[in-house]
């Protein structure tokens, strides 16, 4: 490693906040020679040395940061101590039989993502530089779990987001390694699932709800509930398995809903949860309009806005919903709510499900506010990269009287 990429002066900013990106409009000038992927040293304007990291000049992420020492050798035994240190992290703060055990850069590897679920590694690489490490941190990470006595038994590749076709890479999806039955059932607060690890979304499973479906739990038990784009039946299961009187659950995925009745039938849950495919904004006018009204509403959307330029329409989106759901809910009764968009932060998501409750003269009296799994750490750092992006909230839902 010899280049040395050297900031414009007051560049850098989010760099110095605690962020891992360097823009390409941060770099006055590359001093030595590189190819895409290598590490390199980055200094600032008046040459303080601000650390190391791997460089891709074909990406407005020019440079994402590995460390914030210069004379730290970046080698095996450099990812052996990163991995280590998130695996024993994941083990005091969370239920490890299913888990994020990479979450990129909230755990200083940035640009990678790998989730467990039970005996199956899923890895998601989406930068040049860390595609190199791959392997290393793979085999790193299968040593650090066989010293608590776990077993991998096969690792399949998500590296298929179009995200990669920024950094000049190739869309890639299939197994590392021996095949296997990619079908893999896993057991979450007490809810058995069949994750398909190769052809559902992201890397099979939406872990972050771990803690936040555990929640709503106490919630369902002798309810009618309505679970609101219920993917692969979450929390449809959640309320189920809890003793809800009735469920159901909706998705405009037909996929996702096929999967979620074997889900129900995994539980024997099929005689109470029950799932209809169908376009929510369609469907809750439909259910108003017939006078329908549910103990709990659910609304656990897709991300609304993946950019800054669309969260007007983002906007519109979620407080459309959310007017739509706390009109179908019973008065005293309940709506847990979330988005998944980092752009949609959480004062302004706070403020649209206001605006929502006052449309519909509705009185909220919030019982909680969560965040995404404690396996999906919050990084408190500043700009894009921040990886706070999954806000919830639960709370009655009260007439105007």
């Amino acid at each position: 490693m010899s280049a040395n990429v050297i900031l414009k002066k007051g560049e850098g900013r989010t760099l110095k906040a605690g962020g891992a990106w360097i823009y390409d409009n941060e770099i006055d000038k590359i001093e030595g020679e590189f190819e895409n992927g290598d590490m390199v040293f980055v200094s600032d304007f008046d040459g303080y040395p601000m650390g190391q990291g791997f460089i891709n000049t074909r990406s407005k992420i020019t440079v994402r940061m590995m460390t914030r020492k210069k004379d730290t050798v970046v080698d095996d035994t450099f990812i052996e101590m990163r991995v280590r240190d998130a695996w024993e992290y994941r083990k005091t703060t969370v239920d490890t039989s299913s888990c994020r055990l990479i979450f990129g850069e909230a755990d200083f590897l940035p640009g990678i993502v790998i989730d467990k679920f039970s005996d199956v590694l899923v890895v998601e690489s989406l930068a040049l530089g860390i595609d190199r490490f791959k392997p290393v941190i793979l085999d790193k990470l299968k040593k650090v779990l066989a010293e608590d006595g776990i077993s991998i038994r096969g690792v399949y590749e998500r590296s298929d987001a179009k995200v990669r076709l920024q950094e000049g890479m190739e869309r890639v999806k299939g197994f590392i390694g021996e095949p296997f039955d990619t079908k893999v059932e896993i057991v979450e607060n007490g809810v058995r699932y069949m994750v398909d690890v190769q052809d559902g979304q992201k890397t099979g499973f939406f872990l972050d709800q771990k803690y936040n479906r555990l929640a709503i739990q106490r919630l369902c038990k002798g309810k009618k509930v309505l679970d609101c784009f219920t993917h692969t039946g979450s929390f449809a299961l959640n309320a189920g398995i809890s003793g809800a009187a009735s469920v159901l659950g909706v998705d405009a995925s037909e996929l996702g809903v096929a999967q979620a009745r074997e889900n129900a039938e995994l539980n024997g849950l099929s005689d109470r949860v029950t799932f209809q495919c169908a376009d929510v904004f369609d469907l809750l006018p439909e259910l108003e309009q017939k006078g329908e009204k549910f103990d709990v509403v659910i609304l656990d959307p897709p991300a609304f806005t993946k950019s800054r330029s669309s969260i007007k329409n983002a906007v519109k989106g979620y407080r459309e919903i959310n007017l739509r759901g706390m009109k179908l809910v019973k008065d005293g009764g309940y709506l847990a709510t979330c988005s998944c968009s980092h752009f949609m932060d959480p004062e302004l998501f706070t403020k649209t499900i206001r605006e929502a409750a006052a449309n519909v003269h509705k009185r909220l009296r919030q019982v909680e506010y969560r965040t995404q799994a404690a396996d999906h750490p919050i990084l408190w750092t500043g700009g894009e990269q921040a990886s706070y992006y999954l806000k919830f909230y639960i709370f009655q839902v009260v007439d105007e009287k």
